[in-house]
């Protein structure tokens, strides 16, 4: 399972990488698009996949868990990963302008915080839905303990995010040699 999930990650990077080439350095516009189009299809392999294992009575482990994550992270921040490596090639090779940088200070830092955290909390609900889809369907409570036990941590995970996201808010990162007033 753990070979499989790395591989739909290689899967999903082979895509997109091919998917810009096509659009940017051989100007195939519509192959480009059909082969980002394509990046979900990977997700939906990982999960099939996942689940038929489960169904043919494996007992849950962390790597079905980690299938669970890499789906909930594909979809919440799979836009944003495509976007940011689409400006990158629309600029080394289209011509395109250069990428803006993630603000570093002030209320824009706080403010890229806070959306980092809410599509955090989306990966995690996604998560935690296929989750529990994979123990529904696997209708043993016995056999995917590890899935409630990775959901708890995951909780956790995000909790403490939210406490770090949310305290620029509150107290914003100042550039360096600035006095805070």
């Amino acid at each position: 399972m753990a070979l499989f999930i790395i591989g739909c990650e290689i899967a999903f990077w082979v895509f997109v990488l091919a998917g810009l080439t096509f659009r940017y350095i051989l100007r195939k516009k519509q192959i480009g698009a059909i082969l980002l189009f394509c990046t979900p299809l990977i997700d939906l392999v990982l999960i099939a996949v996942a689940v038929i294992d489960l169904r043919n009575g494996a007992e849950a482990t962390f790597m079905h868990s980690l299938s669970a994550i890499y789906i909930g992270v594909s979809i919440a921040w799979g836009h944003r990963m495509i976007k940011w490596a689409d400006e990158r090639f629309a600029y080394r090779f289209a011509g395109g302008p250069k990428p803006a940088p993630k603000p570093k200070h002030g209320t824009a830092h706080a403010r890229n915080e806070r959306i980092g955290w809410l599509l955090h909390l989306l990966a995690f609900a996604i998560g935690a839905l296929v989750m529990y889809g994979m123990i529904v369907v696997t209708g043993d409570s016995s056999r995917t303990e590890n899935l409630f036990e990775t959901l708890k941590v995951w909780a956790i995970i995000v909790g403490i995010d939210a406490l770090i996201s949310f305290s620029y808010t509150f107290w914003p990162k100042q550039a360096k040699g600035t006095v805070e007033k």
